[in-house]
């Protein structure tokens, strides 16, 4: 007989079988084998007719869930069972955490064993951690099976009872959630504040000073002996300087004025001030500082950031990932002190072990931070490693490493320069002892404070001493608005907030973006429209489900049941039943809530009001008894829509737009519109002869107010002819297709270059590009490998014609659009693939043949 040791993915199952003796069998579950019904075919028969089972939950039975095992993982549960029938013992070897307790305890609902059952928890796959997890096994802890399960059961009642409110009250396909609609508020209130924003213009003066023979800068910063303004004495709300404030606020004029005066002055020191700082290393890695770190310093979305640190974890390389703890073990303190000693030297060592205490608000997940796991900590070079790998694991040595190091001590030096009633400062700073910065320099939101650990070194300098001017200039500076999120600046808001725990933040971010109301431009995350619009909802009519300090209180309250200080039915009953229960209130808004008050934005100065349909958002406008609406592009932030935009789009669409001039050829008008996946340029107007009108879409580096007449013309006449080929005298032509501006002849095509423009790419370019052996496309190459199906062979995306697809065996399904391919995980394409294989192949219609 044989001890089963069921773990979460075959990954881990392989690491951990090296540590075990050839009498254990190491199995993978592929992560949950059952679940909440995702859709109404998963509804077993004999409850289909039941009121509650649309929602999974029968809320009558004290919340019972109805919980099924999807058709994909069926072979995974009969394999297990067949294995369980040669065991004489079964270990449940999943996660540490609430998730990884909760798979536990559904694969001993489902397989029922009737042999004696362990649950084996351990914090890194090491062979020292292993040993010590078998000899300390234990039994499933039902209070963290308590919480997750009461968190599964609470996330489906808010999601399944609101979002069918939100399809008939906004749009059709809305969601919301117990969590995701906290954070979308976060977004959707710094966008508002972007609105409000105006932005105000001041001027300065930066002067290039010799000293010594080396040159150094100089800020103007009082005048007359009054500070000049800078960007944080503005009203943001107003663009100017409240009254009262007591600044010097240049114009350009003065500025230029004051370069003439003082740029031939004497220049001399008035004060210099040196002092030293000390700078302490950061704490080591938690679940939501590793997500942060890793797109700021990466550029890694926070699924990305997981999955990657999910194979380092389960191929033995670093602790348990999803944690609040900044704690480290004795043993890893003594390993990591002699990996400093061995490659920095005895000096950079801090001179005693380095703990730190957790801060965040429901610290609960795991014991230990994240770190680089065993006793040797090999670099990511020693390793090996590459890519996302090798950068992540790099990114954690360096900050354990770092943890543990001698304080970096640096010199700050100040120095006023005075000439005439004006003062400039110089500021300096000089690194004395590097200590941990020889590791790791954590990093920073604001892209100038990045620069904030460079060196700069101010020539010696003593008071009275006089400095040449060697440049003056004047500067100008515009306010900016507050920035919006990052993924790192939102998951440090949640985490401040106390909004989801540290296994939710990547799934949270991710939700938001699936769900459409969130877009990522330049690592900013943009809410949309839609986001504006069922967020004016939530608000007015279920301010608690959008409230941080309510969806935090929940958190807390989920925290307490698994300590064993709270119960679960209670809180769900309260949470959902009786007059003031969630279920009661999403009744009776259902008949008070008249979906013409919901909307996304309201412009007042114009009387009009943005609000989302079925085909995207659009502006509306009462003008003379009559509704005026007009498409507004799904990629346009909330914040740059501006008064002076509306006005514009409402008057073209109320009096037709302006043309931009007249085709030459045929007479006919041009025109810029704008649509809902863009800009656009027209010939001629709608319903002209009763067909559709030509238009083009603009080039990626045409905007509507830069885009001339000739440029659309040339758009318009697309495909256009080069010339013949010299070999077979048929038409070489440039076009936009698919997949961007290419060349082709005789139906084949050439992608052009970046470098090339496909309105005045000639015949020459063209033959060079056509004589060139074609690349080959993605679609029969594989993007990315996604993991092992549980049938058994390899699931993993590739790039066809038609867009991405993922493919295991015969069965092709398609990713959705907008899918970022990076952080794609198998769970998503084993759903997809599963949803494919339901339904019937189509038959190819068979062409007969000409006789």
């Amino acid at each position: 007989m044989t001890k089963l040791v069921i773990v979460e993915s075959p990954t881990k199952a392989r690491t951990i079988g090296r540590f075990l003796p050839s009498e254990y069998q190491v199995e993978a579950s592929m992560g949950h084998i059952r679940d909440l019904p995702a859709s109404a075919s998963e509804i077993p028969a004999r409850v289909k007719a039941e009121e509650w089972s649309r929602l999974g939950v029968n809320v009558d039975a004290d919340f019972e869930p109805l919980y099924v095992i999807p058709k994909e993982k069926k072979k995974v549960v009969k394999e297990l069972t067949a294995a369980l029938k040669e065991a004489d013992e079964l270990l449940l070897a999943t996660d540490e955490d609430r998730e990884g307790e909760s798979i536990a305890w559904h694969l001993t609902q489902v397989l029922k064993p009737k042999v004696p059952v362990r649950r084996m928890v351990f914090h890194e796959i090491t062979e020292d951690a292993i040993q010590e997890a078998l000899e300390n096994c234990r039994a499933i802890n039902d209070r963290l099976v308590e919480a997750q399960e009461t968190r599964r059961v609470l996330d489906r009642l808010v999601g399944y009872t609101v979002s069918p409110l939100l399809w008939k009250k906004v749009s059709p396909g809305l969601s919301a959630g117990r969590v995701q609609s906290a954070a979308v508020r976060l977004l959707v209130l710094r966008e508002q504040e972007r609105r409000r924003f105006r932005s105000g213009s001041y001027w300065d003066l930066k002067a290039t000073l010799e000293a010594h023979d080396e040159l150094f800068t100089a800020q103007l910063i009082t005048l007359g002996g009054v500070r000049l303004a800078t960007g944080k004495d503005f009203d943001e709300t107003t663009g100017r300087i409240p009254e009262g404030k007591t600044v010097v606020l240049l114009t350009e004029a003065e500025a230029h004025a004051l370069v003439e005066r003082l740029e031939d002055g004497e220049w001399r020191v008035k004060d210099v001030n040196e002092r030293d700082q000390t700078r302490s290393p950061a704490p080591p890695f938690t679940t939501s500082t590793l997500q942060q770190e890793a797109n700021r310093k990466l550029g890694m979305s926070s699924r990305q950031t997981m999955q990657v640190a999910q194979r380092l974890y389960e191929q033995g390389l670093i602790t348990y990932m999803r944690t609040d703890s900044v704690h480290l073990a004795q043993q890893a303190l003594e390993t990591i002190r002699q990996r400093v000693t061995d490659k920095y030297g005895q000096d950079y060592l801090s001179p005693a072990p380095r703990q730190y205490q957790t801060k965040s608000k429901g610290a609960q997940e795991a014991h230990e931070a994240i770190r680089p796991a065993g006793q040797e900590m090999p670099t990511a070079d020693e390793l090996g490693l590459e890519g996302r790998e090798y950068q992540l694991y790099d990114l954690i040595w360096k900050r354990t490493m770092a943890t543990q190091m001698a304080d970096a001590l640096l010199r700050l030096s100040t120095v006023i320069i005075e000439v005439e009633d004006a003062e400039f400062r110089a500021s300096g700073k000089r690194v004395i002892f590097p200590g941990f910065f020889r590791a790791y320099v954590e990093g920073a939101d604001d892209p100038a404070a990045a620069l904030d650990d460079q060196e700069t070194i101010l020539p010696p300098l003593a008071v009275g001493e006089v400095v040449d001017c060697r440049e003056l200039e004047p500067v100008k500076h515009d306010t900016k608005p507050p920035a919006r999120y990052t993924e790192a600046t939102l998951v440090k808001a949640l985490e401040s907030e106390g909004i989801g725990r540290p296994s939710t933040y990547a799934t949270i971010i991710s939700t938001i973006q699936d769900r459409g109301y969130v877009v990522k431009a330049n690592k900013q995350l943009v809410p949309t429209f839609t986001a504006f619009a069922v967020n004016h909802l939530m608000e007015r009519h279920f301010p608690d489900l959008v409230d941080t300090r309510f969806t935090a209180q929940m958190e807390q309250v989920l925290d307490d049941i698994a300590e064993g200080n709270a119960d679960g039915l209670p809180y769900l009953q309260t949470f959902y039943l009786g007059d003031q229960g969630l279920d009661q209130q999403v009744k009776s808004k259902e008949q008070e809530i008249d979906p013409r008050t919901i909307h996304a934005l309201e412009l007042d100065d114009l009387q009009a009001r943005v609000r989302v349909g079925r085909y995207g958002p659009y502006l509306e406008q009462d003008s003379n008894g009559e509704t005026i609406r007009v498409s507004l592009p799904d990629s346009l932030p909330p914040a740059d829509l501006v008064i002076e935009e509306a006005e514009r789009l409402l008057r073209q669409k109320e009096q037709g737009p302006t043309p931009l001039g007249y085709h030459p050829e045929t007479g006919e008008p041009v025109f810029v519109l704008t649509g809902r996946y863009g800009p656009y340029v027209q010939l001629g107007e709608n319903g002209d002869n009763g067909q559709k009108p030509q238009r083009a879409s603009l080039l990626k580096n045409m905007t509507p107010e830069s885009i001339t007449l000739d440029d659309a013309i040339a758009l318009l006449a697309l495909p256009r002819l080069l010339g013949q080929h010299p070999e077979t005298g048929k038409d070489i032509e440039a076009g936009v297709g698919r997949f961007g501006p290419f060349v082709r002849h005789d139906g084949d095509y050439r992608s052009l270059t970046k470098d090339d423009d496909v309105l005045s790419v000639g015949l020459d370019r063209a033959l060079d590009l056509l004589a060139q052996e074609k690349t080959r496309r993605r679609g029969s190459e594989i993007v990315r490998e996604l993991g092992e199906h549980p049938d058994g062979g390899l699931v993993a995306i590739y790039n066809g014609p038609y867009g991405p697809y993922v493919k295991h065996s015969k069965v092709n399904a398609s990713v959705p659009k907008g899918t970022d391919l990076d952080e794609f995980t198998l769970e998503q394409a084993l759903g997809l693939l599963a949803e494919k294989a339901k339904k019937p192949a189509k038959k190819r219609k068979s062409r007969k043949k000409k006789n």
